[in-house]
């Protein structure tokens, strides 16, 4: 049998009510939704850049010499 985490508020850890009373989903409130959205502006949270010369993996491929 698989049990199903409650869901809960990514900011203040809440449980969320029914979706029905919860219109700022994923949030419990406005409150915690201007939370969320103030630590992206103040970059607190960042999606990180991955260099066009990496790989999938974040690796680099190795460098060729440079003809001489």
């Amino acid at each position: 049998m698989h049990v199903m985490a409650k869901a809960a508020c990514p900011t203040c850890d809440k449980p969320l009510a029914s979706p029905e009373a919860r219109p700022p989903f994923p949030f419990c409130s406005e409150r915690c939704r201007a939370i969320d959205l103030g630590k992206w502006l103040g970059e607190e949270f960042r999606i990180p850049l991955r260099h066009d010369e990496e790989d999938e993996d974040g690796a680099r491929p190795p460098r060729r010499p440079l003809d001489a």
